[in-house]
């Protein structure tokens, strides 16, 4: 197949650029791809560096201002699928979903549009419904939560398979606990201590003030015996400062952007990912678990279905601080047999997480769009 994916985020990407990044260096050795982003986004220096799709920088700009750019992208995204033949266009967000639809329009041999829903925003707008009228062959949803909220809008009309996010198990698999030692010496030296990481990021709706909250409750022989780390972008100064005000700097660590992740997922003894806006399935939580690190998760959208709660992680109500501070303090009474749920985090990433089962029914989506077969995934 020759397959272009669209992404119109600038910069990291975040969850999009570790989707693309992913069904990329999983299905370039079978298929010829093309992956079209802006100039500056991450996901095309990683296709470049990698050599695992053919980059087109297409700024996917909105707005009078840049009508002009618009028009010009427009025009090189057409004559792109029209030399090259593109099959399918895999389009990943709202902005590179509508430029795809009207490259598209007209054409006398048009390729199929799959659109994968990332993300926990409603889809019940006029630009949804057009897009789902026009632009839309089959949809992919990353949960089966997603799959739920996209049949109550306009996109019931369309197939829609549920294939949730994979991850490399070989490269986020478990690492001696001396790898990430110099960085739980930068939150602690207490051997006693219990860290909780996550490399879901620091935006608001990630919910890690609510962990600090619940960490400040805490009773008085163990508050000050609980650390937590995020790594992304430099916070909202507004939840840095409430952090100040709870009392617990010392204990609230930022790691920053990281190119690396596994030395710091590596320094934590549990993971945490309490999202209460957005978020699908989080592959965050799903490198960490298959780090061997079991993960504590909101009961949010799609969190829940990477949790047997209990066995390879726990799941909490959606921002309820005491909820959560009486899971915190029954994981630190429990550290010493966090291990073994580690064990069982990986066990299920075993099992559920790997790129060969996400890139395996992602294919048989595009082979059912494009009537090589029955059906995909359901």
């Amino acid at each position: 197949m020759k397959i272009l994916y669209t992404n119109f985020h600038a910069g990291d990407g975040g969850g999009h650029t570790t989707y693309l990044a992913s069904l990329a260096r999983a299905l370039s050795p079978r298929h010829q791809l093309y992956m079209a982003a802006p100039a500056d986004s991450r996901v095309l220096r990683v296709v470049r560096q990698e050599r695992i799709a053919e980059p087109v920088e297409i700024a996917f700009s909105s707005g009078l201002p840049t009508l002009a750019r618009q028009w010009a992208d427009l025009r090189t995204l057409r004559r792109l699928i029209v030399t090259q033949g593109i099959d399918i266009v895999h389009a990943n967000g709202a902005r590179d979903h509508r430029v795809a639809m009207e490259a598209v329009a007209g054409l006398s041999r048009r390729p199929k549009l799959v659109f994968t829903k990332h993300n926990s925003k409603p889809s019940n707008t006029l630009g949804n419904a057009v897009r789902a009228r026009w632009g839309t062959d089959r949809v992919i949803a990353v949960s089966a939560h997603t799959r739920q909220m996209l049949l109550d809008s306009p996109y019931r009309h369309c197939p829609i398979d549920v294939v949730r996010n994979g991850v490399d198990l070989q490269r986020f698999s478990p690492v001696d606990p001396g790898e990430g030692a110099a960085l739980r010496a930068r939150w602690t030296t207490d051997p006693k201590a219990l860290v909780l990481v996550s490399n879901a990021g620091t935006d608001d709706h990630k919910g890690w003030i609510d962990l600090a909250r619940a960490i400040a409750t805490l009773p008085a022989p163990i508050r000050s015996k609980v650390h937590m780390a995020v790594a992304g972008r430099d916070p909202d100064p507004q939840l840095v400062a409430e952090v100040a005000q709870l009392g617990i700097a010392a204990q609230v660590h930022f790691a920053g952007l990281l190119e690396d992740i596994r030395p710091f997922v590596a320094s934590g003894d549990a993971g945490f990912v309490l999202s209460w806006d957005i978020e699908t399935i989080s592959f965050a939580c799903r490198e960490m678990m298959a780090m061997g690190k079991p993960v504590m998760v909101s009961d949010y959208a799609g969190l829940p279905e990477n949790i047997t709660h209990g066995q390879d992680g726990w799941i909490v109500p959606v921002r309820n601080v005491a909820a959560i501070a009486a899971q915190v303090e029954a994981l630190y009474a429990l550290r010493s047999s966090l291990p073994a749920v580690g064990e069982a985090a990986r066990a299920r990433a075993e099992r559920d997480f790997g790129l060969e089962t996400f890139s395996r029914l992602t294919e048989a989506s595009y082979a059912a769009v494009l009537g090589e077969t029955g059906s995909a995934v359901a």
